[in-house]
Order: C-alpha cells, then sequence, then structure tokens
C-alpha cells in the first residue's frame, strides 16, 4: 500500500461522499449525514478549499479530510477566525491503518502555513490528542451554548497562536441538517438499511447530558 495525498477535485466529489456514507453508517445514529455535510461545506463561502485532502492508494480514493472556517465571540462581541475540522473520512477497508494520522499531520502543517491561528474540534480525546489538541477550556474557549467537555478541542498553530482568543465557538451554519434534506439527498445513493446499535444508545445519553456532542 502507497498512500498519497493531494487536494479533492470536482472529479473526486461523489467518491468522497459515497466514503462518507459507508464510513459512518450506522456509528453515531441510524444512518449518517456526514456524506451530506461534506458536499453541502463544499457549496459555502466558510469552505477552506486549500485544506480538502483526499488520501489515494494507487486510483482509489480512500480518505478526505475538509475544513471550514469558524469564529470565537468573546465578551466584547469580538470576532476572531479559527478552523473547523471534519469530517475526517477514512474508507471502511483501510481504517486502522494509519491514512486518519497522514490526513491530518498533512492538513495541520497546511494551516499553519497558511497562517491560521487555530483548530477547534468536536472528537473523541483519545485519537485527536496524539496531534496536540487539548480540552478548549485551557484556552477559555467555549460552545456556543457555554460549555466545555473533553471531546470539545482546540489546537494552537503556532506558540501562543491562540493567546489572547477566548469566548464561544461557533461553526458555520451548513453543520445543521434538517431531516428532509437528507431524506431528499439520500434518494441519490443505492438504498442502505438503518440500525440502531448499543453504542449509539450510550452516545445519545452523552447528547442529553451534554445538549450537543457533534463527532465527524
Amino acid at each position: 500500500m502507497n498512500i498519497s495525498i493531494r487536494l479533492e477535485e470536482e472529479k473526486d466529489f461523489k467518491s468522497v461522499e459515497y466514503m462518507a456514507r459507508e464510513a459512518f453508517w450506522d456509528l453515531y445514529k441510524p444512518g449518517c449525514d456526514e456524506h451530506l455535510v461534506v458536499h453541502k461545506i463544499r457549496k459555502v463561502p466558510a469552505f477552506v478549499k486549500e485544506l480538502d485532502f483526499v488520501a489515494y492508494d494507487k486510483d482509489t480514493i480512500v480518505g478526505n479530510i475538509i475544513y471550514s472556517r469558524a469564529k470565537i465571540l468573546n465578551e466584547e462581541s469580538k470576532e476572531f477566525e479559527v478552523l473547523c475540522m471534519g469530517p475526517l473520512t477514512v474508507s471502511p477497508s483501510y481504517q486502522k491503518q494509519g491514512i486518519g494520522s497522514l490526513l491530518m499531520n498533512h492538513s495541520i502543517e497546511r494551516a499553519r502555513q497558511l497562517g491560521y491561528k487555530g483548530i477547534i474540534i468536536f472528537g473523541n480525546p483519545d485519537y485527536y490528542h496524539r496531534f496536540g489538541f487539548v480540552n478548549a477550556k485551557e484556552y477559555d474557549i467555549q460552545t456556543s451554548w457555554g460549555d466545555n467537555f473533553d471531546a470539545f478541542m482546540a489546537l494552537e498553530l503556532y506558540d501562543g497562536s491562540l493567546r489572547g482568543i477566548s469566548g464561544k465557538f461557533y461553526e458555520d451554519e451548513v453543520f445543521k441538517i434538517e431531516n428532509e434534506e437528507l431524506e431528499d439527498f439520500e434518494k441519490q445513493f443505492p438504498y442502505k438499511e438503518k440500525h440502531v446499535t448499543d453504542t449509539q444508545l450510550k452516545l445519545i445519553g452523552h447528547r442529553l447530558r451534554k445538549n450537543r456532542y457533534q463527532l465527524h
């Protein structure tokens, strides 16, 4: 296996969306919406085209990472621009082979070169700590509803880059998915049966305790 990374191109769009659907199906809820999120991100002003990468093995796309611009709003209503990462997708047949790490490390370095100050994510701390992400409360950054928890993380892109940046984090509206638009988008794909799993139920319980808990 020889994995390479390049910017996503328009010809890749459907392959990436299909891969995201396969990778996230039934993972966090019955079915998924990550493939629609990817589809929508590319069309909004917040999309960062320079940080939309695919990993490929020969002619097969096996991974994708995508970023959007987000903001932190402090108590004086001053806005600071940061990056929001996600979804990060790896084809099911290529998972646990380091492809996600390749995409993360490559995109983090590129984001640093482009002059961005930080990346904010909702994700699995056990996975993202390896890239330097820490609980966002260390930078006095909260969710848009004023909460902090382990899965809400921040990464400085250079020493002190988040110094003086604090407040509530707001991602782009593109992440808000309506059931009707998801059902309509699903018509473009082969039918897949949705299932309820024990891991989903545990996550739903955590979401209810935390109000919201996005994992991409």
